[in-house]
């Protein structure tokens, strides 16, 4: 059979499987929807500047990676922007890809830039040859069957399991006729034909279309980009293999179909799309380089960053408020999440003898955790680690047992009935007599009557028990990273965070993301309890951390939808702190009252605090909250630096002292576990903002839920990755500002440098600027920015100093 020739030998199997593999790891994973957290679409990338993965991702997925010129326009005219961020930013650029002059970078804002164009896939050649749209009909048939395949439990009719993705879609590629009737002659028999490994399948269709060494990684990228969420929840399962030293080659198999349908439509359409193939051969093979329009809009970028930096620094520079020297009345922990800013802020104005402290909202416990009345494992930690300890909702008492059975039965119960009035037949008669009953339920969610429930499950345990060392060692590693040693509190509450909302497919990424998205009342128990353990206390105190004994943990839970905590009735307090346990309800409250006024006046068709409780029951509300929206900081130090400034809910709070922090290890801890979950979130709603169609989830009014795993829009297709467009606008503007997050720390620089030098991974996210680093003085005043390559500028106002002052640590 021909093929297209070309100067370079044929590639051996060994080194098609090495490109496929690199391929593979450009694409950005997806978690399924009951565990989906955030995922920075740019995670194959960091390797690279904005600029250069700017020319990549338009190559293969025809994606802007900034926002129009005439945005950055606005913001320069109405001074957000100033003279001296966009001069800022055009000097740290490189001088080979910036323009000449500031001057011409300034001109170049007025012109738009060019409308980013992809590469062509063979589909996309066989559509202009033939005139039928093969690039959707391959998103039909693909995704058709990988619902299937993929299938969670969501479908009545499972499609058989068992066998590589590969083998499975083969066997039912080889008896579907549709691409045949749509024009694609003898496709069933080819797909028959094919070779049974992946291996040699994947290996023949590249040989076949006669991809080179130099065309084949960006081909095989752009392949991926074109199968969408597909190809990301493959990445998925890949990630979730080598988290426990496996390995996974789904996404493997997802290429080597893609190339399959590739092959066919070369073999039928070569004659007539010759020359346009090998154009298309040549401009893949070319190396990938920032044109001059990436060089500018990167700039524009950075500038905007900057600005906001200076905005920021600005309110750090302003005398800090001292630190309570007295023992505060109560101290309550939350997670590092923006939102629970908003909620400190309003619940320290009420007294000034209250603290709030701020930490990874899985505590420091990373578990894999089963539900009461469940066999399912939870991994209840940031999807960065893998999960070390085992735990369970409730004991084995027989009353829990017995509450554990009838709470199965029922649930059967439930999903009996369910396919009962889902099923082919019974489901029209099922309408027809039964529908009348369901009209109060429709009333009541119509109109927003439904109540709001927490989670109430059993009190969580150590399943097995840990042993006294393994405890004492566990929450002496938590309050040290906690920066709480000393000055405790009589009530210390640990509050976890979730959401409570109704009719919402993407509700889990509303919960805690470093709960691996499960909300976070389970690890605020499990370290509320293993802290007021005796035996706990009195190993902490050999270990030079005193607990006073009339200091109580209680374990809470924060609704960022309707900002109300929940205090567990299994940390019920003893007569010491009855009062004490009920004027904090009343602070909780009043604070809950405060932070629902300020919430209302960002949403949409809100304008008092009592519309907030409402969107949270209205099942029709596709904004019920804006989640981490507006994010563009990270803060770690001392909460007295940040407190009582207005940060309007953007910045991630993280208490950090480094003071107290033996050789750094918390802070190393803080800026590669934390700090990389806060990137992930940040850069997750940058990518949902400036290139929505390729990185977010679409319109949630056209959303159908798939496989029990994601949504698609409309009645099948390509699975859609990030966020929804409802969660990043509001229907007339945005409101989230697409910007990379700034970390700002309180620690030495040359500890952080000797650090960076240990975690490449961590190190490429600053020198390529997908995050920037800032400095903080032992006044807690912006002082140092990281300049890439282990150096340092003078951060003077938010701007470089006249002379650029750089010093290596």
């Amino acid at each position: 059979m021909p093929m297209i020739k070309t100067n370079t030998p044929p590639l051996d199997v060994a080194a098609i499987l090495a490109v496929a593999e690199r391929a593979a790891l450009a694409i950005p994973p997806l978690w399924p929807l009951a565990s989906s957290v955030a995922v920075n679409p740019f995670l194959g990338q960091i390797h690279e500047p904005l600029s250069t993965a700017a020319a990549r991702l338009r190559r293969v997925a025809g994606a802007a990676l900034t926002m129009p010129r005439a945005w950055y326009a606005e913001r320069i005219h109405t001074g957000e922007i100033d003279e001296a961020d966009l001069a800022a930013a055009f000097e740290a650029a490189p001088e080979t890809w910036r323009p000449k002059t500031l001057a011409s970078l300034k001109s170049a804002i007025e012109a738009s830039a060019p409308t980013p164009v992809m590469l062509p896939t063979m589909a996309e050649l066989a559509a202009e040859a033939s005139g039928i749209d093969w690039t959707g009909v391959i998103a039909e048939r693909f995704g058709q069957w990988a619902a299937g395949y993929f299938d969670a439990g969501q479908a009545l009719w499972t499609a058989p399991q068992g066998g590589c993705a590969y083998a499975a879609w083969r066997s039912a590629a080889s008896h579907d006729l549709t691409p045949e009737i749509l024009g694609l002659k003898g496709f069933a028999m080819h797909v028959a034909q094919a070779p049974e490994r992946t291996e040699d399948a994947l290996t023949q269709s590249i040989q076949r279309l006669g991809l080179d060494d130099a065309a084949l990684e960006s081909y095989l990228h752009r392949l991926l980009m074109s199968l969408g969420g597909w190809a990301q929840f493959a990445r998925y399962k890949l990630w979730q293999a080598e988290l426990s030293g496996g390995s996974d080659k789904t996404i493997t198999d997802l290429l080597t179909i893609r190339l399959v349908w590739e092959q066919a439509l070369f073999e039928q359409h070569k004659l007539r799309i010759a020359c346009q193939w090998k154009e298309a051969l040549c401009a893949y093979a070319a190396p990938i380089k920032p044109a001059p329009d990436d060089a500018i809009d990167a700039i524009l970028q950075e500038a905007s960053e900057r600005a906001a930096q200076r905005q920021l620094g600005k309110l750090l520079e302003s005398p800090a408020p001292s630190r309570l020297q007295a023992r505060p009345a109560l101290q309550m922990a939350f997670c590092i999440d923006v939102r629970s800013e908003v909620f400190r802020r309003a619940l320290e104005s009420l007294d000034p003898c209250i603290e709030t402290l701020g930490f990874a909202g899985f505590f420091g416990i990373g578990i894999l955790h089963r539900r009461f009345a469940s066999d399912v494992a939870e991994a209840r930690l940031p999807v960065l680690i893998a999960p070390q300890v085992r735990t369970c909702s409730g004991g084995h008492s027989q009353n829990v047992e017995t509450r554990d059975q009838a709470a199965r039965l029922l649930a059967r119960a439930k999903r009996a009935w369910g396919r009962f009035k889902l099923a082919a037949v019974s489901s029209f008669a099922f309408v027809e007599a039964a529908g009348p009953i369901y009209v109060g339920k429709l009333v009541r969610d119509g109109l927003g009557r439904a109540g709001n429930r927490t989670p109430e499950d059993p009190a969580p345990i150590f399943e097995p028990a840990l042993d006294p060392e393994a405890r004492i060692g566990m929450a002496e590693s938590v309050l040290k990273a906690m920066s709480l040693t000393e000055r405790f509190a009589p009530l210390v509450l640990i509050a976890g965070h979730g959401a409570n909302v109704i009719n919402n497919p993407h509700a889990s990424a509303l919960h805690c993301g470093a709960c691996g998205g499960y909300s976070g009342e389970v690890n605020a128990q499990l370290l509320a309890t293993l802290l007021n353990d005796r035996a706990v206390r009195a190993g902490l105190a050999e270990r030079g951390i005193t607990i006073p004994d009339d200091t109580l943990f209680i374990g809470a839970l924060h609704d960022t939808t309707t900002d109300r905590v929940t205090i567990y009735r299994e940390d019920s307090p003893p007569a010491l702190h009855k009062e004490s346990v009920k004027k904090v309800k009343t602070w909780l409250a009043m604070a809950g009252a405060l932070a629902r006024s300020e919430r209302a006046l960002r949403l949409p068709r809100a304008s008092e605090a009592r519309d907030i409780l409402h969107r949270a029951r209205d099942w029709a509300e596709v904004r019920p909250e804006w989640a981490l929206a507006g994010c563009q900081a990270f803060i770690a130090a001392p909460r007295h630096r940040t407190a009582r400034r207005d940060l309007k809910g953007r910045a991630f709070l993280h208490d950090y002292d480094w003071q107290r922090d033996d050789q750094f290890s918390v802070l190393e801890l803080i800026l590669t576990a934390p700090v990389v979950v806060a990137s992930w979130i940040s850069l997750q709603y940058y990518g949902s903002t400036v290139a929505p169609t390729v990185f977010g989830a679409g319109n949630k009014l056209l959303h159908n839920v798939t496989a029990g795993i994601g949504v698609v829009e409309g009645n099948g297709g390509l699975l859609r990755a990030g966020l929804p467009w409802q969660s990043v606008h509001d229907g007339e503007r945005l409101v989230h500002e697409p910007l990379r997050l700034t970390v700002f720390i309180e620690a030495p620089r040359e500890a952080i440098s000797t650090i960076l030098k240990r975690h490449d991974q961590l190190r490429a996210l600053f020198d390529n600027k997908w995050l920037y680093l800032v400095v903080l003085d032992d006044q807690g005043r912006p002082a140092w920015r990281y300049a890439g390559n282990l150096g340092w500028e003078a951060f003077a106002q938010g701007h470089f100093e006249p002379e650029r002052t750089m010093v290596v640590a």
